[in-house]
């Protein structure tokens, strides 16, 4: 178990992160970080974002992989990564990618809805965002049609190539056209109002593109803001991209960044050099420049099932943590308003 302490926000060079990820909100205007919050929002009713998973797309451990002391050992065994932001007053909660866990996922998340919504109110699935279609990140919207769970008009907010590659791709354009999903188009640099002081964001990232584009998302609360990024090529192309990651952490409190991999030479009997995710050493090496007071709200998530730093106690993470930084667990929480983090689960 890791217990995550209140963090610091980082919120510097705030016109800069405006203009790099080219936020725009047309019923308010200007960036949204200067905004007004909602001051009245009780301590016991803010949303919240919890951590549903962490390993890369396959889980951990992965088929094939028969070494690996997941099988044997069930606290060793890690879910794709995925995130649930929650709403108390509303009762309402959304998805961040519907992977192959995701009726264990949709499970642990009404729950945790349920916990925190007042007495009469009932937890509801109110949508699912998704970052790309690499097979970790939306293959779970299977299980709302008829063969499973038979949904009704789930809102599925996709950038414009991934949701066209739902809308005319079997089996996904059955959940349209029966009526499982509702694909609602984000566009990058625009907000989405999910309630009065509850928006989310996409970022375009570059990253392999196969089927779709990949956007990261800014979750944003009341007060709090979190990122969710995890699938990049690399930090020198976002530099590329005119988006620098360190111009996305100065907008906001708390980032999951890709952790796939944690070094070269981690694949057996595979050259790595061509693998395109950022190891963990690098970005800690090229974060390690930020203030030791902000590393702690950078956390690593989507591991892949080779990453040494999944294993609490490892050398690996041992390595992270002593830089400042962290894994993300399965169960953290980031409160959106008031500030405050709870503890985690296990991966």
């Amino acid at each position: 178990m890791c217990h995550t302490e209140p963090v610091a926000p980082t919120r510097i060079i705030i016109a800069a992160v405006c203009a790099a990820a080219g936020f725009a909100l047309a019923a308010v205007g200007g960036c949204a970080v200067g905004r007004h919050r909602d001051a009245d929002a009780a301590p016991d009713a803010g949303p919240f974002v919890v951590v549903l998973g962490v390993a890369q797309d396959a889980g951990a451990p992965q088929a094939g992989a028969d070494a690996h002391p997941g099988w044997e050992d069930p606290s060793k065994r890690l879910r794709a990564a995925c995130l649930g932001l929650v709403d108390p007053r509303s009762g309402r909660y959304w998805l961040f990618e519907a992977t192959p866990d995701f009726r264990s996922q949709l499970h642990d998340l009404h729950r945790a809805a349920a916990e925190a919504s007042a007495p009469g109110v009932e937890p509801a699935l109110a949508g699912i965002f998704i970052t790309h279609a690499h097979i970790g990140h939306y293959t779970g919207l299977m299980f709302l049609g008829h063969e499973s769970m038979g949904a009704s008009g789930v809102p599925v907010y996709a950038a414009a190539r991934m949701a066209r590659f739902l809308r005319t791709n079997g089996p996904w354009d059955q959940l349209v056209r029966y009526g499982n999903i509702r694909l609602q188009e984000i566009a990058p640099g625009r907000e989405i109002a999910l309630a009065p002081s509850l928006l989310v964001g996409a970022v375009p990232v570059p990253h392999r593109q196969e089927y779709s584009e990949v956007v990261a998302f800014i979750l944003e609360g009341p007060s709090r803001r979190v990122l969710f990024l995890p699938d990049v090529d690399s930090w020198d192309d976002m530099d590329a991209a005119g988006t620098p990651i360190e111009s996305l952490l100065a907008g906001v409190d708390v980032a999951y960044l890709d952790g796939t991999f944690f070094g070269d030479g981690e694949v057996p009997g595979r050259d790595m050099t061509g693998f395109p995710h950022p190891r963990i050493r690098d970005s800690v090496r090229r974060l390690g420049r930020l203030p030791a007071s902000d590393r702690p709200s950078i956390r690593f998530i989507h591991l892949n099932h080779t990453n040494p730093a999944q294993f609490p106690g490892s050398a690996a993470r041992r390595e992270v943590e002593a830089a400042g930084f962290r894994v993300a667990r399965r169960g953290e929480r980031v409160e959106l308003a008031p500030a405050g983090d709870t503890g985690a689960g296990p991966g």
